[in-house]
C-alpha cells in the first residue's frame, strides 16, 4: 500500500485541507480528505474487471461546502463525532451535572465531521488524523484528542482504527457516514442482497431516539439474518434507519453485515468491535451534482454506522459511552470488498 498527499489549496479555520490518497497492489484506491474525515472515494475492481467507484461524494473538496449541500447535510462519507445519532432531548448527565446539547443529529451543529483535523506523520503507509475538541465544544465536557487511522490492505480492507482520550469524564461514541452503493450503474439498493448478524434491534420512538428497549427480529420487517433483498420487506416510504444489536461478545471483532450485488459482483463485509450497527438505507438523501454531476436521491445508498448505541449515555443498562480520564476509547471497523 502506498500513500499520495494532494492540496486542495482550500483553508478552512486556518488549516489547510488534504487529500490523501491510499492505493493498494491489486490498484485499489481510497480517497480520504482531512476535513471531516471524508472517505471521498472508494475504488475497486468489479466482476467485470472495471473500476467502480462504491460510495457517494463529489468529485473535488468544493462540493462538500457547497451551500445548497450543507443545507440538506447528510453527512456524505464523514467521520461523526463526538456522539453518533440521536440523543434524547440533546441532554445527559455525568457525575451529577447536567449537558444541554443542540438538537441535532451527529454531535450538534459543528460536529467533528465539518472539523479540519491534522495529518500525523506515520511509519508505514496509512493515514492517521487527529482533532482536539476543546472542553465546552458544543457543551460537551473535557478536551478529548482523537485519533483516526485508515489502511488500505492488499486484501481490499479498509481498516479504521479509533483511539480517544479525555482529561475530564465526557460522553463519546463515534462513527463513521459512508454512503455505499454497490451497482454498477448507482440508483436505488432495493435490490442489493443484505445479511446482518444481528436477531434483536433496538426499539425507537416517533422521533428515531433509542427507548432502551431490545426488541427480537426474527419474523419482523428487520429479520436479515437469513440475508434478503433490502427493498423486500421495507416500507417503500420510509426504507431502513435501524439500530440492530449484533451476535457477538462485547469488545470482539466480528462481522456486522454482508452486503451483495448481482449487476457488479460485488460483495462488502463490515466487521468491528463495536456492540451495534445502525442501518440506515438513506431516506434522506437529496444530493444535486455529486461525482460526474450525478444527483444522488433518497434510498440510493445504504450506511452500516459501527457504533454504541444510539442514546446509551442516558441508558443505564446499555454497554456505556462514558470516556472518564486515564481510560483509553477504541474502535476498530473494516470495510472488505471482495468480487
Amino acid at each position: 500500500m502506498r500513500e499520495n498527499q494532494i492540496s486542495t489549496g482550500k483553508i478552512i479555520d486556518g488549516k489547510e485541507v488534504f487529500a490523501v490518497e491510499l492505493t493498494n497492489t491489486r490498484g485499489s484506491k481510497v480517497k480520504i480528505y482531512n476535513y471531516g474525515a471524508i472517505v471521498s472515494s472508494f475504488i475497486v475492481k468489479n466482476a467485470h474487471g472495471e473500476d467502480q467507484d462504491i460510495v457517494l461524494g463529489f468529485d473535488d473538496i468544493d462540493g462538500y461546502l457547497n451551500e445548497d449541500y450543507l443545507s440538506e447535510y447528510p453527512y456524505l462519507g464523514a467521520v461523526i463525532g463526538r456522539y453518533a445519532n440521536r440523543i434524547k432531548d440533546g441532554k445527559f448527565q455525568i457525575g451529577g451535572s447536567e449537558y444541554q446539547l443542540t438538537q441535532s443529529l451527529h454531535g450538534g451543529e459543528n460536529g467533528f465531521d465539518k472539523k479540519v483535523w491534522d495529518i500525523l506523520p506515520t511509519i508505514d503507509p496509512s493515514l492517521t488524523l487527529q482533532y482536539i475538541s476543546p472542553a465546552g465544544e458544543e457543551n460537551f465536557p473535557g478536551n478529548l484528542t482523537v485519533q483516526l487511522s485508515f489502511k488500505l490492505t492488499d486484501e481490499d480492507e479498509l481498516i479504521l482504527d479509533y483511539h480517544a482520550v479525555s482529561d475530564a469524564a465526557t460522553a463519546i461514541n463515534l462513527t463513521h457516514h459512508t454512503y455505499f452503493n454497490l451497482a454498477r450503474q448507482g440508483g436505488n439498493v432495493a435490490e442489493h442482497h443484505h445479511r446482518m448478524t444481528a436477531s434483536k434491534y433496538l426499539e425507537q420512538d416517533n422521533d428515531y431516539i433509542v427507548t432502551g428497549k431490545v426488541l427480537p427480529g426474527e419474523g419482523t420487517i428487520h429479520d436479515f439474518l437469513g440475508g434478503k433483498a433490502i427493498g423486500q420487506d421495507w416500507d417503500p416510504e420510509e426504507g431502513y434507519d435501524q439500530t440492530y444489536v449484533l451476535d457477538k461478545p462485547y469488545g470482539q471483532m466480528g462481522l456486522a453485515s454482508e452486503t451483495t450485488e448481482r449487476t457488479s459482483g460485488l460483495k462488502l463485509e463490515v466487521y468491528t468491535t463495536e456492540p451495534v450497527a445502525h442501518f440506515y438505507t438513506a431516506k434522506y438523501l437529496n444530493v444535486a451534482h455529486g461525482k460526474g454531476g450525478r444527483d444522488y436521491k433518497k434510498f440510493e445508498a445504504f450506511c452500516i454506522e459501527t457504533q454504541h448505541a444510539p442514546n446509551s449515555v442516558n441508558i443505564p443498562a446499555f454497554p456505556k459511552t462514558v470516556l472518564a480520564p486515564g481510560e483509553t476509547y477504541l474502535q476498530t471497523t473494516i470495510f472488505k470488498v471482495t468480487v
